[in-house]
């Protein structure tokens, strides 16, 4: 059977249950078994089952809404940057005449949960997804591009996977870190030091790779004893610097972190040893956080221009939506060096 003949009723006759339960199962009711879930959505994938949930939708008439999904396992709430990308979003598809419908992904590998995500774009209760803070090669994203889904992802980088739904926008961390290696190196410092970011995401080993060729460019030496494993949140650059704190080792004079909220956790482990920045270590942090210009030291950053990628992938992903093909977005370089505090001359 041809998967535009399909219907509902066939659905139930090859999952061997009742018509009633593959409604339930579509429409996300919780007292569906999960064994009876799952044989309902293979066979809707199978056959690329779109369901009848509306004579606009099958008509082609888009819902103008946009699936708005961050992958997070912390609190989003807590997280100001989280917040601005989610409210930038937000205001430009709203100034564009569409609605954005929210989800917080706490895990990508919870079958359940990834599901339900799979369930909005086969129902077609969206025109498609933008997703931020994802892997870089997230198979769930993957799955929904290979299905044709319009797809918008902050921060991926996947060399010849050039896909007319993918759409992607990326930092330009090799410009970054050159801004701050190299206000570091015009500082005196020669024992640079770095806390990466999360090396499963793009950003983390773009930055570590815009790190080694800045520090290249400006003829210094990185020692593996520097280079320490982070993450994108406060607390990994806290337990980043505890935990070298407590090997005794001598620090550099200055350290450059995966962003800012890393910068903050850092300092809080150095000041609990009783150590003070710039004093014994000079900081560099990345994205300009909310807090950086009030924090004490004010935390000198690079500052990337986050407003303007996400109206860049929005208006992208929308103008993909209503049928263009020209929805490329060229990777964004307005960083700049913002100089405070947080550093001394040597």
């Amino acid at each position: 059977m041809r998967s535009s003949e399909i219907n509902s009723v066939e659905i139930a006759r090859l999952a061997g249950v009742s018509r009633s339960t593959v409604s339930r199962v579509i429409n996300n009711y919780p007292n569906v078994p999960p064994e009876t879930r799952e044989k309902v959505m293979k066979v809707i994938e199978q056959y690329h089952y779109v369901p009848n949930l509306s004579a606009q939708v099958l008509a082609g008439k888009k819902t103008r809404t946009i699936g708005l999904f961050m992958i997070e396992a912390g609190h989003v709430s807590s997280d100001m940057l989280s917040n601005m990308l989610l409210a930038s979003i937000i205001e430009n598809a709203s100034a564009s005449g569409y609605y954005v419908l929210t989800h917080i992904i706490r895990n990508t590998r919870d079958e359940g949960g990834v599901r339900g995500i799979k369930d909005i774009f086969y129902q077609r209760r969206i025109d498609g997804g933008m997703f931020i803070g994802a892997a870089n090669e997230e198979p769930l994203i993957e799955e929904l591009v290979d299905e044709g889904f319009i797809v918008g992802v902050v921060d991926q980088h996947l060399p010849g996977r050039n896909e007319a739904n993918r759409i992607v926008v990326n930092y330009d961390n090799e410009y970054g870190m050159k801004l701050a290696v190299g206000y570091l190196a015009e500082m005196n410092h020669r024992e640079i030091g770095i806390v990466n970011g999360d090396m499963a995401r793009y950003s983390g080993p773009s930055k570590f790779e815009g790190f080694l060729a800045a520090m290249r460019h400006h003829g210094l030496e990185v020692q593996d004893r520097w280079i320490l494993p982070g993450g994108f949140h406060e607390e990994d650059g806290y337990r980043a610097l505890r935990a070298f704190l407590d090997t005794g080792e001598r620090l550099p004079t200055a350290m450059v972190m995966a962003n800012d909220s890393v910068a903050f956790g850092a300092i809080r482990a150095l000041r609990e040893r009783g150590l003070s920045v710039p004093e014994h270590l000079s900081i560099v942090g990345f994205d300009d956080h909310v807090l950086s210009a009030r924090f004490q030291p004010a935390l000198t950053t690079v500052k990337v221009d986050f407003n303007g990628m996400m109206k860049q992938l929005t208006e992208a992903v929308i103008r993909r939506i209503e049928g263009a093909e020209d929805t490329d977005i060229e990777q964004a370089a307005s960083s700049r060096l913002i100089v405070r505090d947080s550093c001394r001359k040597l």
